[in-house]
């Protein structure tokens, strides 16, 4: 099932929560909503769920105006971040209280939830744990079970607000990988929230940034960090380095921003697009010197002092690459920007 965002608008007293958003969610896709905190996403997740109501706009369901229907009629799956188990049920009860609280016209008879709730129980990989109570699980058990009684009903959309919010990173890490091999599986339209960058670039087949109540950018997990529509964008999706540029003095292969690069500019460009070395090649290598190394991980990182203009710009170096330099702290080298992005100095990060 799509899901259309029409103008849509929220306001909280004052404060601006969503401000004329449009969006369009493919049927079958999983898209995850990604900014910092107060960007909009949780409202915007609210809203397609029927727990707020916009100021203005509408929400359609595969064309159908769903804008003042409740949530029960709207067919959604929700999955809050601290998963809202039944402390007093066991799992296999709370995975069947959607089905069990229907009206009695729509109710499924016993069988068939105790179906329904067994095959549940083994696409979650928890067919042996149905008698266990919340209490007794780890954090991320639960959290697979609250997207079970999610699923219970058979929704026809699926939304998750911070669903590993809760967990510790290699929990989240093991169960991104889980939900996305689960989506391809069931292939139900699936949106979720999330601020970790890492998260959503992972799972999602698309990816909204949202930054103070809009959208800054749609696009595939390569688009959004590959072709950043804005510094903002840029910025969020990882380090970046900024380089002061006047217009015609671009570093070759420098890509502008749409707007016209006019005086002064920035230049964006990631630590990972930062070469070093110990000569200059052409003009665009600029002097520096190694003021930090760390060398632990898969990508060491270098921070240099440039010494025209004393600014900081940090680089990620292949381990191999690394090795082969040999870098020590307080050598002189020259480091040159690729892959670099301008914008003109209205955009602020």
């Amino acid at each position: 099932m799509g899901i259309q965002v029409q103008k849509i608008s929220k306001k909280f007293g004052t404060y601006t929560a969503l401000d004329h958003v449009d969006l369009q969610v493919p049927s079958g896709e999983l898209v995850a909503l990604l900014g910092p905190s107060g960007s909009g996403k949780t409202t915007l997740l609210r809203i397609i769920a029927g727990l707020e109501t916009p100021d203005a706009g509408s929400i359609h369901f595969d064309g159908e105006e769903t804008t003042q229907r409740k949530v029960r009629e709207r067919q959604v799956g929700f999955v809050f971040q601290h998963y809202a188990l039944f402390r007093h049920m066991t799992v296999f009860d709370n995975i069947a209280f959607g089905l069990t609280v229907k009206p009695k016209t729509e109710r499924p008879d016993k069988a068939r939830i105790r179906r329904r709730v067994n095959e549940l129980l083994q696409l979650i990989q928890l067919d042996n744990m149905a008698n266990r109570y919340p209490a007794q699980l780890s954090g991320g058990q639960r959290q697979r079970v609250a997207l079970a009684r999610a699923l219970a009903t058979e929704p026809k959309v699926l939304l998750l607000d911070e669903p590993f919010g809760a967990l510790d990173a290699k929990v989240r890490q093991e169960l991104r990988r889980w939900l996305r091999n689960l989506h391809d599986e069931i292939h139900v339209t699936s949106v979720f929230v999330t601020h970790d960058q890492e998260e959503a670039l992972e799972v999602a087949d698309r990816v909204v940034v949202m930054n103070q109540a809009k959208i800054e950018q749609v696009g595939t997990p390569e688009q959004v960090y590959d072709h950043p529509a804005s510094p903002f964008v840029f910025s969020f999706l990882g380090h970046v380095n900024l380089f002061h540029c006047r217009s015609g003095d671009h570093p070759a292969g420098a890509i502008a921003s749409p707007t016209r690069v006019e005086g002064r500019s920035i230049g964006y460009v990631r630590p990972g697009d930062i070469r070093i070395s110990r000569s200059a090649a052409t003009s665009e290598d600029y002097p520096a010197e190694i003021v930090f190394i760390q060398g632990a991980g898969a990508l060491p990182r270098v921070e240099l002092r440039r010494l025209d203009n004393g600014e900081t710009v940090h680089a990620d170096l292949p381990r191999e690459k690394y090795r082969q330099l040999g870098l020590q702290i307080g050598e002189k080298v020259f480091i040159r920007p690729t892959n670099m992005r301008i914008f003109v100095p209205d955009y602020q990060i």
